[in-house]
């Protein structure tokens, strides 16, 4: 059987040689609606990098204006190797390796070998080093705080959350903070067999749980699990749950003997809720005023919580707020004060449904992956601070502790990714952008990203190569066979590197003289070495190749987040300066941020509705799109069917919409400060009536349209805000924006990033 695998799921290789075919496996209970659209996005001609490329005004002249609509000329790939080795050396002769700033993602293949961020590295590595990056757009604030308040990396964490097994039967009450969907549950990092959560919600539904979706969406969980929906003001979850914490006080419901033995500064937060530290009581009646939400209703439900075996859980998006450090911590406190924490069915949970696997009754295996060796240069950025290190060198500023300085950055190498899709304020992104003398970008697409590089090499997609998925928290391994032949001249990331390194004298250690196919013989040997340690025999190479996917035989493993430390903490401390869950934190307090105090506090955001100057504005929330993974495939077949003459769909309530006189189908121009964005009118009544809900990952097509620059396709970052959660984490706010909304009346503009840009094989310039 032949198999291939993305972030996506899992396929079956079905068709003719000439024309293949992918299906879901049968096994999977809900495959991914982003799967449909790939092959059709991988044969996309209008779109794909076909040679490898450079920017026209850059070879002729090194001009830095990369506007996102120049001309390239194609070069053999020598030639343009040749080129980006030259820009390499010359940066590091002159400025030295801390002046490369090597970007990527991660998210370009589930393949464990041709993952492009190892691969980048590990060629960087190889030549000196080079600036590098922490962190995801994801969670970033996770990563930073909750090693300090639980004693677990964010990735540990996320392995130790309660198994959806334990909460079905035992969980009464499942509070959604930001929901729990299929939608964002249609993906995880290095690749997954199947997509279980709707499955498990839905159990966890029949077995006699009541869910409560507190988000400003409705959709945000399913209309088949009955759940009541409360939606408070974006931004204000913190308020929220301190004024349900409030009521737990005022009514001798907290758990007092659960504080006292397994946490650290319940005093400090006490102190704090009740008014007594700073004159304010954070009362239902004040969270009320803040939220929206009735008191009575918020009264009703800190009671019920108390009286039921309940489930707080956080989707990924809560944090991705300005301050989002705050709703994180307090969720934590708030299923501290029940006392349920360590119970199954009860307790804090932190990324169901934000990514396929949390939550899964599978034991995870450390599997190998590929070596990306040693980076002699101690530079790091936050990845959200990527705009930051460009426009301010030699600037500092705060990080988990650490005063930081931002390096002169000269060249720039992408791989893997699209950040003119993932990062805020993309026309501040773009400005930053023009600062480096050199930008080398690998990719599939001509993505923005692509299109505002100096130097282009067309990569393979995932389906025109061999590789393995092994992800840690899937029970099943996968070969991923090669599904179609190279598009043009596209060669794999590896190769590409591997072309640089021999510029640079350093092929051999570079690829350890193996080809692919040797590499994926070592890789699978690696984790064979891993499963006999934890008691599973792989089959040998050929064996597994030839079978196309390995199941193991023992996944099961359910778990219970904080289980063994509630049971016994003294045997069992979190590695915490208390050794115990750190509702305030001495270490915090000792750093004095103006944005991140020892304890849970409400903080107003940078924008939100209850500011007063908000006026008529609506709050834009951009969640994930149930037809991309990111902005990757959003040039697919399935992405552009859900777009409305050709733009991203923008949702909004009857009555905003009868406000602002549209209708369904109207192209809107939504604007702030930072920028403005053409959309299409979806009308839906399950949604408040001050958000508009936007889908990430429309790749950005800034258009002059009567002197403004408008993104003529529809991404929300357009109009976010750069800005870091705190000092403590300087994570992405991505929902924390205010926009205006008004009918386009113009002409419609026409799209340049659905076709290839100028392409020519004639250089002006002799000098090539």
């Amino acid at each position: 059987m032949r198999y291939t695998a993305a972030h996506w799921g899992t396929y079956t290789v079905t068709g003719k040689a000439d024309a293949p075919d992918l299906t879901p496996l049968a096994d999977d209970p809900q495959p991914s609606v982003i799967g449909r659209g790939w092959l059709g996005a991988v044969r996309d001609e209008a779109t794909r990098i076909r040679r490898p490329s450079v920017r026209r005004a850059w070879l002729e002249k090194r001009d830095r204006n990369r506007s996102g609509r120049d001309s390239f000329v194609e070069l053999p790939w020598d030639e343009a190797l040749d080129l980006a080795a030259g820009e390499l050396r010359r940066v590091v002769d002159t400025h030295g390796n801390r002046s490369i700033f090597g970007g990527s993602y991660g998210w370009a293949s589930a393949g464990r070998f041709h993952h492009a961020q190892s691969q980048l590295r590990r060629f960087l590595n190889l030549i000196g080093g080079y600036t590098r990056s922490v962190d995801t757009y994801s969670h970033a604030v996770g990563e930073v705080l909750l090693p300090h308040i639980t004693g677990m990396s964010n990735g540990l964490f996320q392995d130790r959350m309660t198994s959806w097994s334990l909460l079905e039967g035992n969980t009464e009450l499942l509070l959604c903070f930001g929901g729990i969907s299929g939608r964002t549950a249609q993906v995880m990092s290095s690749g997954t067999t199947g997509h279980e959560v709707e499955s498990w919600l839905g159990r966890i539904h029949q077995a006699g749980a009541r869910i409560v979706n507190i988000s400003p969406r409705r959709a945000d969980v399913s209309e088949a699990l009955e759940a009541e929906w409360i939606a408070p003001r974006p931004n204000t979850d913190t308020a929220l749950m301190m004024g349900l914490a409030h009521v737990l006080i005022e009514d001798g419901l907290v758990n007092r003997a659960f504080l006292d033995r397994y946490t650290h500064g319940w005093p400090h937060l006490e102190a704090y809720l009740t008014g007594k530290a700073d004159g304010t009581v954070k009362s239902a009646d004040w969270a009320a005023a803040i939220t929206g939400i009735d008191a009575n209703r918020i009264r009703d439900l800190a009671r019920e919580m108390a009286a039921r075996r309940t489930m707080i859980s956080l989707a990924w998006g809560i944090q991705r707020a300005d301050h989002g450090e705050q709703p994180l911590w307090m969720g934590l406190a708030l299923a501290a004060m029940l006392g349920q924490i360590g119970s199954k069915g009860g307790g804090f949970g932190f990324g169901y449904g934000s990514t396929t696997p949390v939550g899964r009754p599978i034991r995870p295996l450390p599997w190998p992956s590929l070596p990306q060796g040693r980076n002699a240069v101690a530079d790091h950025i936050p990845v959200a601070r990527i705009a930051d290190l460009l426009l301010d060198p030699g600037g500092s500023f705060t990080y988990n502790g650490e005063t930081l300085v931002y390096p002169d950055i000269r060249l720039v190498y992408w791989t893997g990714g699209n950040p003119f899709h993932a990062h805020q304020d993309l026309n501040r992104l773009a400005e930053a952008w023009t600062r480096p003398e050199t930008v080398i970008v690998n990719d599939i697409w001509w993505t923005p990203t692509a299109r505002r590089a100096d130097i282009v090499f067309p990569i393979t997609s995932p389906l025109e190569r061999e590789d393995i998925m092994i992800n840690r928290r899937d029970g099943s391994l996968v070969f991923m066979d090669k599904v179609l032949p190279p598009q043009g001249e596209a060669r794999d990331d590896h190769a590409t590197f591997r072309g640089l390194a021999e510029r640079f004298g350093v092929a051999d250690a570079f690829t350890d003289c193996l080809d692919e196919a040797g590499w994926l013989k070592r890789l699978w040997q690696d984790s064979a070495a891993v499963a006999e340690r934890h008691g599973v025999t792989l089959p040998d190479f050929d064996a597994f190749r030839d079978a196309g996917r390995f199941d193991r035989p023992d996944p099961a493993g359910e778990v219970i987040q904080f289980g063994d430390f509630i049971a016994d903490p003294e045997a069992f401390p979190l590695d915490t300066p208390s050794g115990r869950i750190e509702l305030y934190s001495d270490w915090l307090a000792s750093l004095a941020l103006p944005d991140c105090s020892g304890h849970p506090v409400w903080i107003e955001p940078a924008e939100w509705l209850g500011a007063a100057d908000a006026g008529d504005r609506l709050h834009l929330t951009s969640g994930q799109s149930i037809t991309r993974l990111h902005g990757q495939l959003d040039n697919g077949p399935v992405a552009r069917a859900t777009k409305i003459d050709g733009r991203e769909p923008v949702y909004l309530h009857p009555a905003t919409a009868a406000r602002l006189e549209v209708s369904a189908g109207d192209i809107v121009l939504l604007s702030n400060a930072r920028g403005k964005a053409l959309g299409a009118v979806v009308v839906t009544d399950g949604i408040r009536e001050d958000v508009a809900w936007m889908a990430t990952g429309a790749w950005y097509d800034p258009r002059e349209v009567d002197g403004e620059l408008i993104d003529v396709h529809g991404n929300p970052n357009t109009l976010t805000i750069d800005k870091g959660a705190s000092g403590l984490s300087q994570g992405n706010i991505a929902h924390t924006a205010l926009v205006s909304i008004e009918r386009w009346t113009k002409p419609l503009p026409d799209l340049s990033i659905d076709r290839q840009p100028d392409l020519s094989t004639t250089p002006h310039s002799p000098s090539v």
